[in-house]
């Protein structure tokens, strides 16, 4: 049930970075990857959007460890049960709960969302990053913006 391809960002990136990252894959949970390749946290759009008020000056020196640092991360193992899984997110009162390996490298997003799209029997993460069977790098490339298709009459 899982997001096991969600797009990720480097601690080391600046906020700028990260809204960018979070505009284009149109994902509300950004996970941040350390040096060593663990996972540092989880990142909400909401959050994101917060950090971004500031001047972009300020948000392109400032970096994404300076969200996550200091944050307890709660993380799960790919054999852990869903049910399990929803405890813990419901414990911590969290909306994503990242999916990592024995080692701490992420494998996976567990969602809010993916939870209520089970429950109402729709098949979880419709988004262009479940294409994958890895967890995809952000950088050095980004995916290409979405496209929405336009409704309503164009204004001249």
């Amino acid at each position: 049930m899982m997001n096991r391809a969600p797009y990720s960002i480097d601690e080391d990136e600046t906020l700028l970075m990260a809204w960018e990252v979070v505009e284009r894959s149109g994902q509300c949970h950004l996970p941040v990857i350390r040096q060593d390749g663990g996972c540092a946290g989880v990142l909400d759009r909401a959050e994101l959007a917060v950090a971004c008020a500031a001047p972009a000056v300020t948000l392109s020196r400032r970096k994404v460890r300076d969200l996550v640092h200091g944050c307890r991360t709660v993380t799960v193992h790919p054999e852990t049960s869903m049910l399990h899984a929803a405890a813990v997110m419901a414990e911590e009162q969290l909306d994503a709960l990242p999916v990592t390996d024995p080692h701490g490298r992420l494998t996976g997003l567990l969602t809010a969302r993916d939870y209520v799209a089970a429950a109402a029997g729709l098949p979880p993460h419709t988004g262009q990053a479940r294409e994958a069977s890895h967890i995809r790098a952000t950088l050095p490339g980004l995916s290409p913006r979405r496209r929405e298709p336009e409704h309503g009459i164009p204004i001249p």
